[in-house]
């Protein structure tokens, strides 16, 4: 058994300690409720603990498999994610060429091109080729009612859903250990800081928060929002031992991936209350979708990959 292998296992053994912890202190408060009674904030806080043991186990065991794990959880997270985006869009007939070419095509090819280590191609297919291709095959059906928001739509479901989301499992791709084995742990260190500190966002947010960031939008406060990325921050301290980025390193971009996460979220809220829903889909009883669960991993995905390859690439 490597020690990547032994580090991926340990890591999981911590991460369930944590959710036990945390389930143990839900408890705790559910017992401190009057009988009878219900806090709408604990029940879903227990219930984004509860859809955290899977996330673990399905994270930690791809992990385990290596990098076509890897591959293959976040190339199926990505078509989820961008079915579940493109439902709430504006579409008509004449887009059915470009969204066929977008699942079946684009998406694939963006991960072909990450699975290759191709960084030329993968860093720019999408947000360059995919970008100026799709508008042109709608285009060649002839039908402008409301073409642009049509376009615009289909192009930002494959940025977050299919561009952001690939970055993840891209880390594999930097070389910045001596063991090209090791480069998976990352994958871990950026899941692990950025979830984490939403959970933690919301708890103290909805606990002792006070002053809204997006009042009318999101519930999220500052408060909450400076004890979630403090907890992350704490968080990648003590992942450090599993990166090459040194302590301070790994707090630096522990909280920069933990903000941009967060912040994103308030993106994915706009989309939400402009479409008039509360969830991307009900996949995940009480916990809404892929997107649901990916939102800020999605933004902070691209941002940790450029900035661990800028400063340590």
């Amino acid at each position: 058994m490597s020690n990547t292998t032994v580090d991926i296992l340990l890591l999981a053994f911590g991460s369930f300690g944590i959710l036990i912890a945390l389930t143990f202190l839900g408890e705790v408060l559910r017992a401190r409720q009057e009988p009878g009674t219900q806090n709408p904030v604990l029940e879903t806080y227990m219930t984004r603990i509860q859809s955290w043991w899977g996330m673990v186990a399905f994270v930690g065991t791809a992990l385990l498999v290596g990098k076509l794990g890897v591959m293959v959880l976040f190339a199926f997270c990505s078509f989820a994610a961008l079915r579940e985006f493109l439902t709430l869009t504006t579409k008509a007939q004449a887009d059915h060429i470009s969204l066929a070419l977008a699942f079946f095509v684009v998406l694939p090819l963006q991960y072909v091109f990450v699975g290759m280590g191709w960084t030329g191609m993968y860093t720019v297919f999408i947000p360059v080729y995919a970008f100026l291709l799709l508008p042109i095959v709608s285009a060649l059906r002839g039908n402008s009612e409301k073409f642009l928001i049509r376009v615009a739509e289909t192009q930002w479901g494959l940025m977050i859903a299919v561009f952001c989301v690939s970055h993840v499992p891209a880390l594999i791709n930097l070389e910045v250990t001596a063991n090209s084995d090791r480069a998976v742990l990352m994958i871990a260190f950026l899941v692990m800081v950025v979830q984490f500190g939403d959970l933690l966002e919301y708890f103290f947010g909805r606990r002792i928060g006070r002053r809204k960031i997006a009042p009318g939008l999101s519930p999220k406060t500052w408060e909450g929002v400076t004890c979630g990325v403090l907890a992350a921050m704490l968080t990648g301290a003590l992942l450090s031992w599993i990166t090459p980025f040194g302590l301070f390193g790994a707090v630096a971009l522990a909280g920069a991936a933990s903000l941009v996460g967060m912040l994103g979220s308030l993106v994915f809220a706009a989309i939400k209350r402009d479409r008039g829903v509360k969830d991307w889909s009900h996949l995940i009883p009480g916990q809404g979708g892929f997107v649901d669960q990916l939102d800020s991993v999605i933004f902070a995905a691209p941002i940790f990959y450029h900035l661990v390859r800028f400063f340590y690439g």
